[in-house]
């Protein structure tokens, strides 16, 4: 019998030619329209969803970022070209924290509306569920339906999980930020955790680290300030709402780009 070429791919489904691969071999390429919403949480309830490790940031008070992401992804091979694979819309939220000394932001929950997305998330340690995400888009055109970059204009954003709205918010823009490194300026950490089914390891994780998620080349642009709102209500099956907002400070509205190619483990918890 002649030799079996085995199932190549990236990551699962393996196929012949590794054609079903959920996702690409790295480096990965994202750019998207923003809208974030700064706000303050209670200390004690960001605190508690902290890994080893990490602890509240005390000078941020409970500080948290709620972010809705328009996405377009692409690999190497024009998959930006497959717009109904590789488009996708996404939520998340990140909290203040300091690990070792270093500030950081931390992501409790994340939502996205595509597989390829929830895999390359995974894979990366980003706890991705399903969930349905829409934000305000903003066209050159003229019309009250435009929503321009401009002083005044109304924008809105809502993610959804499960029949359960997760969280609402809206902001109208004020002024441009020259220099988005004034408000956006902490490395992300998520924590990349895969359960074991085997009966006598289930209590032990097959992969339990803390990840530092690096970004090639990343670029803010266009970004805007402006009064906000947001509201996470309580929703079955979830505990977000222990989160909620205690105040809200701006909104931001922004262009983000940027690549993947590579991740760090700051700490095995399994070591």
């Amino acid at each position: 019998m002649p030799d079996q070429t085995p199932p190549r791919g990236y990551c699962v489904p393996l196929s012949p030619e590794g054609k079903s691969s959920l996702n690409p071999t790295p480096p990965w390429h994202y750019a998207s329209d923003c809208i974030a919403v700064e706000y303050w949480a209670d200390p004690a309830a960001v605190a508690a969803l902290l890994p080893p490790g990490m602890t509240l940031d005390d000078g941020s008070a409970g500080r948290a970022f709620c972010w809705f992401l328009d996405w377009q992804f692409t690999g190497e091979q024009d998959e930006l070209t497959d717009p109904a694979r590789y488009q996708y819309r996404e939520a998340f939220i990140l909290l203040d924290a300091v690990f070792e000394g270093m500030p950081v932001t931390y992501c409790p929950y994340i939502f996205v509306d595509n597989d390829a997305a929830l895999a390359r998330g995974w894979t990366q340690g980003f706890p991705k569920k399903i969930g349905s995400v829409f934000q305000t888009r903003s066209f050159p055109v003229p019309s009250l339906a435009a929503a321009p970059l401009a002083p005044g204009s109304r924008f809105g954003a809502s993610v959804s999980a499960h029949g359960e709205r997760i969280a609402t918010a809206r902001i109208q823009l004020e002024e441009k930020v020259d220099d988005p490194t004034t408000v956006f300026n902490r490395p992300t950490t998520i924590r990349r955790y895969f359960p074991n089914l085997v009966a006598s390891l289930q209590g032990t994780p097959a992969v339990d680290e803390l990840t530092l998620s690096l970004v090639d080349d990343p670029a803010m642009v266009g970004m805007w300030a402006g009064s906000a709102e947001l509201r996470i209500p309580e929703a079955e099956g979830e505990e977000i709402h222990r989160i909620a907002p205690l105040r809200v400070g701006r909104g931001y509205r922004f262009s983000f780009a940027y690549s993947v190619s590579d991740l760090r483990v700051l700490r095995n918890y399994l070591a």
